[in-house]
């Protein structure tokens, strides 16, 4: 029976570095590209390394011919005010859906969990209407306010409220703390994790969003990294995919390294589930 255990966890561990290293290929391949001269990418001889090292000039290029820097700090300013918004407004809504019992919370809490199942390309052309109508295309509002209520964040929270004990809210009241103090000064501190992963998971898709974007947005002016590489591609450089693939890099670095400074803390967060 131990041997059979043994067998079978090695299996495993097997079939998860096979998964592993399958996911890492498409960014490791892209590294490569990242790396090579533009006439031996094509070439007919196949090189796992460049037979020309060219240093970081394609790096340098992707710096360069672009305004890709200014496209970072687009991102660092649209998913900022996303993250703040979607905090602002789903922790006391979280708050209120699990520990307070009034009319038409069940009904409030099943439009959440539509909100989770409806795609968010579903929204694109109501949300564009609602955009041209109102004058804010091509503003960073366009790419902030329809997405500030957040049904995964709420629905995260929710649950996560749901873990922490009665008791620890009646005891804050008995010491005469108000619900908002309440909140802010004990629940938060105490699903931190879960607000951790949410704040993750939001960076993560705004971070990488090129459909709304690319619809709201009609100047480089206020281009998001995703879709700055799509102009960076056509006004630029078109098919030098060196440059091309060294400036996607640069853009999903920030995210990697921010994954890896707080995986542990995302993984806890969403362990925050309960059954009931």
């Amino acid at each position: 029976m131990i041997g059979s255990r043994r067998i079978l966890a090695v299996l495993c561990h097997c079939i998860l570095l096979i998964a592993s290293a399958l996911t890492l290929v498409p960014m490791l391949w892209a590294i490569r590209i990242s790396f090579f001269p533009a006439g031996e990418l094509f070439s007919r001889d196949f090189h796992l390394l460049p037979s020309r090292w060219i240093g970081f000039e394609n790096y340098r290029r992707a710096l360069s011919a672009t305004p890709l820097l200014h496209y970072l700090e687009n991102g660092a300013i649209v998913c900022a005010a996303i993250v703040i918004c979607q905090l602002a407004v789903a922790t006391p809504c979280a708050y209120a859906l699990a520990k307070f019992d009034f009319r038409g919370r069940g009904l409030i809490f099943g439009m959440v969990i539509v909100g989770l199942v409806v795609p968010p390309a579903a929204l694109v052309l109501p949300l564009f209407v609602m955009a041209a109508e109102t004058g804010l295309v091509d503003t960073y509002t366009s790419l902030v306010l329809p997405w500030t209520i957040s049904a995964l964040g709420i629905f995260l929270l929710r649950q996560a409220f749901r873990q922490v004990p009665d008791e620890v809210i009646e005891a804050a009241r008995l010491d005469g703390l108000a619900e908002f103090e309440i909140l802010l000064r004990v629940l938060v501190p105490m699903i931190a994790p879960a607000i951790g992963a949410l704040v993750m998971l939001s960076l993560v898709a705004h971070w990488n969003d090129l459909l709304w974007p690319s619809i709201a947005i009609t100047s480089g002016a206020k281009a998001t990294p995703p879709f700055g590489v799509m102009l960076f591609q056509v006004q630029e450089l078109g098919s030098d995919n060196g440059p091309l693939m060294a400036g996607a890099i640069l853009i999903a670095a920030p995210l990697l390294l921010a994954f890896l400074l707080t995986q542990r803390t995302v993984l806890d967060g969403l362990t925050w589930t309960d059954s009931k």
